[in-house]
């Protein structure tokens, strides 16, 4: 893979070899984000869980006490008064079954994330096939399948983000803007990691925090001491 300019400068100043201490590895994080735009502050936390099995599946939702730096857009599934709360709540968009062929057929998906109340999952679950792969399809652990939606949207506005594992049991999660200043990074990463190993799973055994890398956008990945994560 070729690398630009900017990122063979930015590498120059990463040891790959070296395990650092969250606060060291977010501060080169900022430094080694170089692009023209604010970038996003990725944490990829790999465990040492198997996917495969359901006893071992690690899924949540943290609200970062700092938010995302992005703006969130929601659709929430909703019909009667809580079409209203959601509205008043500050939903983006706000529909039931008529919102089916637009996102069918129209490939619509202008939104970040998706709430549904759960009288309405029988309806979202017939666009499973296409909300399923973007990662859009409500959740009761995630928090996006709820009766309450007025709070549901005001945590995901606040920086609510859903933790998952892919195939290869990693997690992938931003944490915030190359933009912040560290203490609101440092908060943030404490506050995904805190999640993430209360979420370990009983069946999990041996290592669970396996490795921790922190990158921007289009910076290179920095190693932190997962024996340091929880300090």
């Amino acid at each position: 893979m070729k690398r630009g300019k900017k990122y063979k400068e930015s590498s120059k100043l990463v040891d790959r070899f070296k395990l650092y201490d969250p606060s060291e590895a977010l501060d080169l994080t900022k430094q080694t984000s170089k692009a023209k735009f604010d970038e996003t502050v990725e944490v990829h936390i790999k465990l040492g869980v198997d996917s495969r099995h359901a006893d071992q599946q690690v899924r949540g939702a943290v609200v970062l006490p700092h938010g995302t730096g992005k703006k969130v857009r929601v659709l929430v599934f909703a019909k009667g008064d809580k079409a209203k709360e959601a509205e008043q709540a500050g939903a983006d968009f706000v529909g039931a079954e008529e919102l089916i062929p637009k996102i069918q057929n129209e490939n619509w998906f202008e939104y970040d994330v998706v709430v549904a109340t759960p009288d309405m999952m029988g309806v979202v679950g017939r666009l499973g096939k296409v909300l399923g792969p973007k990662g859009l399809m409500p959740n009761p652990k995630a928090g996006t399948v709820s009766m309450d939606v007025a709070k549901a949207i005001a945590d995901i506005k606040a920086g609510k983000i859903e933790y998952r594992l892919d195939k290869t049991n990693i997690i992938h999660c931003p944490i915030g803007k190359a933009s912040f200043g560290l203490d609101k990074l440092a908060d943030n990463f404490r506050t995904l990691l805190d999640a993430v190993v209360k979420a370990k799973p009983a069946a999990a055994k041996g290592q669970y925090l396996k490795s921790v890398v922190v990158t921007s956008t289009m910076g290179p990945g920095i190693k932190v001491n997962p024996a340091k994560v929880s300090d």
